[in-house]
């Protein structure tokens, strides 16, 4: 689908019948009319040019009120497609999914280091390339490119301004994917993408608030409000990772000491798993080879000492989670990203400490999961970038 068209389709008057229709279908007309307070020939003329471009279904007649019954209407989730793009520290991920966020095909492209802006632009490109090569579907049932990333994003003009674990700063993502494929192109940071697509697609009900933590080889967050993604002044809102725990704790590599990210990712268990072999050997394991799920699958075995580490790994988080709970007061906080592999001893250790510590009653109960996206959590939520412009606009 050409730019224009996706224009065309985010209308606010067709938005607010798409969302609706989304949200409630198989739902009629004079419903839609009745829930938006749109006049009924707005709906009317709205739905029909919605059902001309092909997003919007009718089906079987729904239940009479006296009168004729309804004709009810759906959205044609196969009408369009999204491709998403998921940018890690070592690989590019990317998929195209339906509107209802289910993938069809993916590829990846992995990321040498060290690299450079153009270098890392010319791997991107060409995994969008391919992705699209790879499917049967057509070029203009695309509706855009959604590209989480990790680091700082400027998200109005959809640069990368810094990208930590590539060490490179502002890259020009939306302006040179518009230009090379001539689509819409939304980037976001990862840990609020992943928080849209749990907003989205995460079965979580209608919530105020919701704050989403991504714990992997960083620790980051998203936190949606009222079905918006909060930034922040400068766009670092979310960046829980960098809260400190312990004034005279580690060095991190932000230069601070006892960041929250010294202590809950999969390298810092790593690294408390490698101090407890040097000091426990175990036969045939060398501590220069443990993984983060190698410890727990140790724990699984029934080492205490691995066990105790993903423990304190999650108390330690539940400190942290106990502080944004005073801050913000979440309705939830859904936990994912790798480290939540190991979420049978994280995440009882964080429910623990978030009810040690929290100041009331109703907060100590604050409900924290694991999110059920699993490894297409941040992906997913790249792909809802351009639906919550299509489907539900500021």
């Amino acid at each position: 689908m050409r730019r224009g068209t996706f224009e065309w389709m985010k209308s606010v008057n067709r938005s607010i019948i798409l969302n609706r229709i989304r949200t409630e279908s198989p739902i009629s007309r004079a419903q839609i009319a009745k829930d938006t307070k749109l006049t009924p020939p707005t709906v009317s003329s709205n739905v029909k040019a919605l059902i001309e471009q092909g997003l919007v279904i009718e089906s079987v007649l729904g239940e009479s009120q006296g009168g004729r019954k309804p004709t009810m209407l759906l959205i044609n989730n196969e009408a369009f497609y999204v491709i998403g793009v998921d940018v890690g520290p070592q690989e590019i991920d990317y998929v195209i999914a339906d509107l209802a966020g289910n993938i069809v095909t993916r590829t990846e492209r992995k990321l040498p280091t060290p690299i450079t802006n153009s270098e890392f632009l010319v791997i991107l490109k060409e995994g969008v390339n391919a992705v699209i090569t790879d499917t049967t579907i057509e070029l203009e049932k695309i509706i855009g490119i959604g590209v989480a990333m990790h680091g700082v994003v400027e998200v109005e003009t959809g640069t990368s301004l810094f990208a930590p674990n590539l060490g490179l700063t502002n890259i020009p993502i939306k302006e040179e994917l518009e230009k090379e494929f001539e689509l819409e192109v939304k980037v976001e940071n990862d840990a609020r993408a992943m928080a849209l697509g749990e907003s989205w697609f995460g079965n979580h009900g209608e919530l105020d608030s919701m704050l989403v933590v991504n714990l992997g080889r960083g620790v980051g967050a998203g936190l949606v409000i009222n079905g918006r993604l909060y930034h922040g002044a400068q766009n670092i809102a979310g960046e829980i990772g960098h809260m400190t725990i312990d004034i005279n704790g580690a060095i991190c590599e932000c230069g601070n000491r006892g960041c929250l990210q010294t202590f809950a990712t999969g390298s810092a268990i790593t690294k408390q798993a490698r101090k407890v072999l040097k000091e426990h050997p175990i036969k045939d394991i060398e501590a220069s080879s443990i993984t983060g799920e190698k410890v727990y699958e140790m724990a699984l075995a029934g080492n205490q000492d691995f066990v105790k580490i993903l423990e304190n790994t999650g108390g330690i988080l539940g400190i942290g989670l106990t502080n944004l709970i005073h801050i913000i007061n979440p309705n939830k906080i859904v936990l994912g990203g790798g480290v939540t592999k190991s979420g049978k001893y994280i995440l009882p250790a964080v429910q623990t400490a978030i009810e040690q510590r929290a100041l009331t009653p109703k907060s100590k109960m604050t409900e924290v999961t694991l999110s059920e996206l699993g490894e297409d959590a941040t992906i997913i939520g790249a792909i809802a970038l351009l639906l919550e412009d299509l489907f539900d606009p500021v």
